[in-house]
């Protein structure tokens, strides 16, 4: 939405003071999924939700109804498949596809999610099907206005007279899991209808909780590379959003017809998913790739780095072999520098506020209040009005506090504040939200009044905020529903005051503040609850990051001894022997890991694919994560603890990863990664693994029909023997 400075927003006709009748938020219908489900069960009928009926009532009332076929019907998966499946682990992430309704913004958010499968758990639990203890009944859950709500939908759909889907949908026809949490999420909002427009941004924090950061990408940070790297590397999703069309009405996304595909093949006004970032080597140096997908599944960039572009011929044969695709899929690569062009927003939700921050430590406070502005009372609006009612608005006392574990100078703390207002209506886009906004005010302002205003828990009175300046002086007022600013603030006493941009507008809201340690309370003699929890990301990975991170420092300061080139730092086989050997790994103990140096090799040789005989911190980054994942899953299959894997468990190891292998295949990876009784450690799983996806990617990159593969004789000998 269009930014407004306090003094470009024309004044409106006063609004009465006087008390009004206060509208408050209308909560989500609460129903215990777990007796609805046992009661079907045992009567033996399929769950049918009355309070969001298959009837045109859920769907809703506007602009939507004139897409909707003629014989609209609504079917249960069975009717429309003969062996339906509520979420296939097995496939790869990109399998949604938009529907009727114009909900591109919630798309890109959900594609996001799925390249997180504990955080897509918490919001889509795994342990549902169309088998097992099925009665038409499932339940999501999305973080609403502060608090984790569970939403029960039956599994009645709309579709044609053919049986398709008139919504989202997955490429694999009898996958229902997008379906069925949209439908979730238009119960949550009041319809299908009220999908139609929305913020990336809203979406990721209702299935996070998390933080969300916008960066504006026309005045992007200079280390926006490092920040996508990141964001990329840790547990964060990302959206991003083109610039408008001529035809566009809104910031907030809703592709309507007059939705306007350019020349260079994006869409105009659109939200894409940021789906992976690539450093590659070319004949004239390094380029900085953004790998984005638009949530139609269809319709890609034509620019550099897109399918057919001429750029891929600079690289290597393997490299452009595992990072190309050519298909009509919806996804596609730019450079940085056209992402940066093309693109105005990127949107990175993060579930814990370190991204942008430079702090030691992973320990973070986080406070949560809700209040309200009410007309006559606490809706004072805000300074740019000069009504002299700003000191009404709710006030909240804010210490910073040094954290004990950091090891960097306590005179700056990372502070991250968020401002969310309420909307009264059941539907979510029936009234437009509010301009919203908040000032921030330091303690060395408060020695100007006695000490009644220091140490108590008075509010301010109207003369301190007409003499003094706040500390983001020049705050904004947005009608969208989240404004987050990150502060670097001196660990003291500081005040928040949250308003509307007009006085005597009412609304809930709900107040956080991040910090690594802080006290949140609100003045006024107001005793309401404070919601205060400790952070911890106990992220395996996070352990990990922080290791090689640091690892890769101390090589790159030799190499920076002995050379007078600043260049980027890589490992060989034999460092990468080093690092996997000494690390310490928190679940996986009773015995140390022991790669072999061949393993090392084996392992560079399969990730490097720029064919350097090097691994860069990038390509480690891909190995770790996939590591993470393997470990978790041979654990999972070494059912007696031995450290190793026969035969039976091996397949069914590879059969939790989602891959498909004949039994012939396994036996003959088993012959040549175990030992002479066949038996699998995990450095061997790791090879056997890794060797199996880049081979399988590779394959479905190349084939034009899911059958064969053709390859000039230069790049199967690279994909064969140095690998």
């Amino acid at each position: 939405s269009m930014p407004f400075l306090l003094c470009l927003k024309k004044k409106k006709s006063p609004v009465p003071l006087g008390r009004s009748i206060f509208q408050k938020h209308t909560p989500p219908i609460q129903q215990n999924y777990q007796a609805l489900l046992e009661s079907c069960l045992k009567n033996k009928r399929l769950f049918t939700d009355d309070t969001f009926p298959a009837d045109i009532s859920s769907i809703g009332t506007g602009a939507l109804l004139t897409k909707l076929p003629r014989n609209l019907q609504w079917k249960r998966p069975h009717a429309l498949h003969k062996s339906p499946v509520f979420y296939a682990a097995n496939r790869k992430q990109l399998d949604l596809c938009q529907g009727l309704v114009e909900n591109c913004w919630f798309l890109a958010a959900l594609e996001a999610l799925t390249f997180h499968q504990d955080i897509l758990a918490a919001v889509v639990p795994q342990n549902q099907s169309f088998e097992r203890k099925y009665a038409g009944i499932f339940h999501f859950r999305f973080w609403h206005f502060g608090e984790w709500v569970d939403v029960v939908v039956d599994d009645l759909l709309p579709v044609n007279e053919a049986g398709e889907l008139l919504f989202v949908s997955s490429v694999y026809k009898n996958v229902f899991w997008g379906a069925l949490l949209e439908k979730a999420y238009a119960k949550l909002y009041g319809s299908y209808e009220d999908l139609q427009i929305g913020q990336v941004s809203e979406a990721l924090m209702d299935f996070t909780g998390g933080v969300n950061t916008k960066i504006k990408l026309a005045e992007a940070p200079p280390a926006l590379w490092d920040i996508l790297t990141r964001a990329t590397y840790s547990r964060s999703l990302m959206g991003c959003q083109t610039h408008l069309g001529v035809y566009r009405p809104s910031v907030s996304l809703s592709c309507i017809q007059t939705t306007k595909v350019l020349k260079n093949g994006l869409v105009a006004g659109h939200a894409y998913t940021v789906t992976g970032i690539r450093k590659v080597t070319c004949q004239y140096g390094p380029e900085n790739l953004v790998r984005l997908r638009n949530p139609w599944g269809k319709i890609e960039w034509k620019g550099d780095w897109s399918d057919s572009s001429y750029k891929w011929e600079l690289l290597s044969p393997k490299e452009k072999i595992l990072l190309r695709k050519k298909k009509e899929d919806g996804e596609f690569w730019m450079s940085l520098r056209d992402f940066k062009i093309h693109f105005v927003d990127l949107v990175i939700c993060k579930l814990t506020p370190d991204l942008m921050s430079q702090e030691d430590g992973k320990k973070w406070m986080y406070s949560l209040k809700s209040g309200r502005w009410v007309k006559g009372s606490t809706a004072g609006g805000s300074l740019g009005f000069c009504n002299g009612n700003f000191w009404m608005n709710p006030q909240y006392w804010l210490n910073v506090l040094p954290a004990e574990d950091s090891r960097k100078s306590p005179s700056s703390c990372n502070v991250v504040i968020s401002l969310m207002q309420k909307h009264s209506s059941k539907h979510r886009n029936r009234a437009p939200h509010l301009f919203i906004g908040f000032l921030l005010y330091t303690r060395f302002l408060l020695s100007f009044f006695p000490e009644q205003y220091q140490e108590s828990n008075r509010k301010l009175p109207p003369g301190f905020f007409t003499r003094h300046q706040p500390v983001n002086k020049h705050q904004v007022f947005l009608d969208e529903r989240e404004v987050t600013h990150d502060f670097h603030l001196e660990p003291c006493v500081y005040v928040i005051v949250p308003s509307t941009l007009e006085p005597q507008q009412e609304s809930e809201f709900i107040l956080r503040v991040f910090s690594r340690k802080h006290i949140l309370r609100e003045m006024g003699g107001n005793t309401s609850f404070t919601l205060s929890k400790e952070i911890v990301d106990r992220y395996e990975g996070k352990i990990w990051e922080d290791f090689f991170t640091k690892h890769f420092e101390q090589v790159k300061k030799k190499i920076l001894k002995f050379s007078s080139i600043s260049q980027n730092p890589e490992i060989n086989a034999v460092q990468l022997q080093r690092i996997l050997n000494n690390i310490s790994w928190r679940n996986f103990q009773g015995f140390r890991l022991n790669f072999s140096l061949d393993s090392c090799q084996g392992i560079l040789a399969l990730l490097d694919l720029n064919a350097t005989g090097t691994l860069s911190i990038q390509e480690f980054r891909v190995l770790w994560k996939r590591l993470l994942f393997y470990l978790e899953v041979f654990q999972k299959r070494d059912t007696n603890r031995s450290g190793k894997l026969d035969l039976m468990e091996l397949h069914a190891a590879v059969q939790e990863t989602g891959i498909s292998l004949s039994n012939e295949v396994c036996n003959l990876m088993a012959i040549r990664y175990g030992d002479l009784d066949l038996q699998i450690s995990f450095e061997s799983f790791v090879c056997f693994m890794l060797r199996v996806e880049i081979m399988g990617e590779a394959f479905r990159n190349l084939t034009q029909d899911g059958k064969g593969i053709y390859l000039r004789e230069s790049e199967w000998m690279m994909m064969t023997l140095y690998s």
